[in-house]
């Protein structure tokens, strides 16, 4: 039987889909200016994103080469805590955290801020911060800044609701593809996670906002934005650009080593995620609102913990080059697991703008190369795939979309081959994560932020009134389905 709630659903999914149509139909300019304008959008903060972390990461190694760690460190987390908070509380609130929540939470139909404004801090305050030594990833601002630009260029299109919709979450993805140079992984993120929709007209817009995305990426790092960026050379054209290069081998008994491995990763991976929301379940108990304070005091407490480790922990960039190059033993890929198991969980509470994408891939693929050099220490046979198919199966169970996270994994080799392990081990992983809780570590996000609107609002009304100075945080709002689409007269031609 058909619950009522799901009638207005499908209702509603129709209706989209028509106005939609209608909208190609009738003014198919502005569909096709908007996705080129969300491509290029999101493909210059990308770029832009990357580029300013490159830049301010290489300031950081030369002052640690001139001074000692222990004053260079904290002094730098807790300045760039410092501006990167001043900036998203005063500018653009809603610029704070990872930002995939706020993109879930507009296309849940909550009244969330968007467009230029949040981009732009978003992406200042994503590089301050990560460049200062916060150990989160790009990918979060990245989905953020894509869908700010893609609503603003929808809003300025005057685009209908229905559209708009779309186009934010294509605009996500397509800051997946154009940061980690995965058109198909931004792709299918847009579909996966953020709109759970396969209607053939949303999967031809979100195709090609996010082939677009990865198109102009390597554009804008061919022109010198990011000369490191792109796979696209002056005299040859596109080019199939590999980020790291093994060799791979998959055998018929492999298929049981990975399955170990994803459930393996899948209970770890749980036990990250509930670690991740407690951490900032304290931050917000302990500091409410108080974002600078927070971030100031986690980025010197984290500049303070990170100066007494080894040197090779100073630069997370190379960290993870290191794991996926199976360089490092047994006991630094568990210190690598373990210290950005607890460092993360820290950075996210502080609220800093940043992503945990970055961080789930070294340490699935830190505990991918240690299983695999215990495996082959015990049995003589390891499959030659533990290092990535752990980087996608750490991200499957965390996000809970294991066909994203696969071609994530997969975008770091091209090698068609690595598709099949990587899958099987994410499929694992993901079913393993699922018996503990169905919900990804950002639904669970929504919900506390939900639970937290809530008690705001119960206190607001036993003080005598709605509060109205709101400062862009996120809140919801009535949502009525649009009524069905009236039948056109004959003669019409629509």
């Amino acid at each position: 039987m058909i619950v009522p709630n799901e009638v207005k659903q499908r209702r509603h999914q129709l209706g989209s889909s028509r106005s939609i149509r209608r909208l190609l139909e009738r003014r198919w300019w502005v569909v096709v200016l908007a996705l080129m304008l969300t491509g290029l959008g999101a493909a210059l903060t990308g770029v832009l994103f990357k580029a300013g972390l490159k830049l301010l990461g290489g300031w950081r190694l030369e002052l640690l080469a001139d001074f000692p760690a222990w004053i260079v460190l904290p002094s730098l987390g807790a300045g760039g805590g410092l501006i990167s908070a001043l900036l998203v509380s005063r500018l653009a609130p809603a610029a704070g955290g990872s930002g995939i929540t706020h993109i879930m939470g507009f296309l849940k139909h909550r009244a969330v801020p968007m467009g230029l404004q949040v981009g732009l801090v978003k992406l200042v305050a994503g590089i301050v911060a990560i460049g200062s030594g916060f150990p989160l990833g790009p990918e979060g601002p990245a989905v953020q800044m894509g869908g700010s630009v893609a609503w603003q260029m929808a809003r300025w299109l005057k685009a209908p609701v229905a559209f708009r919709r779309v186009i934010v979450a294509a605009g996500g993805g397509a800051g997946i593809a154009a940061v980690f140079s995965a058109p198909i992984g931004g792709f299918i993120y847009a579909v996966e996670e953020l709109l759970h929709s396969a209607r053939p007209v949303v999967l031809l817009l979100v195709i090609v906002t996010t082939f677009w995305a990865d198109a102009w990426a390597d554009v804008l790092g061919l022109v010198g934005i990011s000369p490191a960026t792109g796979g696209l050379d002056a005299t040859q054209g596109f080019q199939l650009e590999r980020q790291y290069t093994p060799l791979v081998n998959f055998l018929p008994i492999d298929l049981g080593y990975l399955i170990g491995l994803g459930m393996v990763v899948g209970v770890l991976a749980e036990f990250y995620c509930r670690y991740v929301l407690a951490m900032q379940r304290k931050g917000d108990a302990w500091f409410g609102d108080r974002l600078v304070l927070r971030m100031v005091l986690s980025g010197g407490v984290l500049g303070g913990v990170y100066a007494f480790l080894p040197d090779a922990f100073h630069n997370i960039d190379g960290l993870k080059d290191l794991i996926a190059d199976g360089k490092a033993d047994i006991p630094m890929a568990l210190g690598t697991f373990v210290v950005l198991f607890f460092s993360t969980g820290l950075a996210a509470a502080s609220g800093a703008p940043g992503g945990l994408f970055f961080p789930m891939l070294t340490l699935g693929g830190a505990i991918g190369l240690a299983c695999g050099i215990w495996v082959e220490a015990l049995t003589g046979h390891v499959p030659s795939t533990y290092v990535f198919a752990g980087m996608g199966a750490f991200v499957a169970s965390c996000s809970r979309t294991p066909i994203t996270a696969m071609f994530l994994a997969f975008a770091l080799t091209k090698d068609l081959l690595i598709l099949k392990p990587i899958l099987v081990a994410c499929l694992a992983s993901f079913l393993m994560a699922r018996l503990f809780d169905e919900r990804s570590i950002y639904e669970r996000q929504l919900g506390m932020e939900l639970a937290d609107e809530d008690k705001l609002e119960a206190k607001r009304e036993r003080r005598g009134g709605i509060h109205h100075g709101w400062m862009g945080s996120v809140r919801r709002r009535a949502f009525t389905p649009p009524p069905p689409p009236k039948p056109s007269p004959p003669g019409d031609g629509s």
